[in-house]
């Protein structure tokens, strides 16, 4: 998924607390041009309505900046007010001069493992996303683990994922993913009771 977000270029003597009550949220955008970094503010409906369809580390955003810069970014970190939840502060990665990001990506995993309706199994999901290292464009939104297949005592690792060409997940391949153990229930049907 791709966003687009317009921004501003932020005064040096701006100050943040005054800009949010004037409906406008601190921004900066950094990784463009080796370490220079640019602050910006955005309109705050423009970030409340970006923050609905984008995840931090997964989606690309192509950034406008007025009378500036514009190019792709990640959308690295948000933070929120403690307590009122409202957005005051929004972090972008540039990767106009990037092979290759890491990117959090969620897994999903599809279908009913024959070991839970045949077998008395549960499914035990370990690992919900992965980090992989790919091209910006190549990001998937999600990685499909299919786990019809799955009988007791199967287990799913990170090195079967199915990912996109050229992605690479960031830590060890030997990582269970998802595994299908004997439910709970059905070791205390199969146990005998004490007389």
């Amino acid at each position: 998924m791709e966003l687009t977000i317009e921004c501003q270029k932020r005064a040096p003597e701006s100050k943040p607390n005054a800009l949010r009550q004037s409906g406008l949220i601190p921004a900066v955008i950094y990784g463009h041009k080796g370490t220079e970094s640019i602050s910006v503010t955005i309109p705050a409906k423009a970030a409340e309505t970006l923050l609905k369809k984008a995840s931090v580390n997964n989606t690309l955003v192509d950034v406008k900046i007025e009378d500036g810069w514009s190019g792709k970014a990640l959308l690295r970190e948000v933070q929120t007010h403690p307590w009122r939840n409202s957005i005051y502060h929004l972090s972008f990665f540039s990767i106009a001069q990037q092979d290759s990001i890491e990117a959090t990506v969620p897994i999903h995993f599809v279908g009913e493992p024959v070991g839970v309706k045949l077998g008395g199994g549960e499914l035990d999901t370990v690992l919900n996303e992965v980090t992989l290292k790919c091209a910006p464009e190549s990001i998937p939104e999600t990685i499909e683990v299919d786990v019809t297949h799955l009988q007791v005592g199967d287990a799913i690792h990170v090195n079967e994922l199915n990912l996109p060409a050229g992605a690479e997940v960031v830590g060890g391949g030997d990582r269970v993913v998802a595994s299908l153990l004997l439910s709970r229930n059905s070791q205390t049907e199969d146990t005998p009771s004490e007389a």
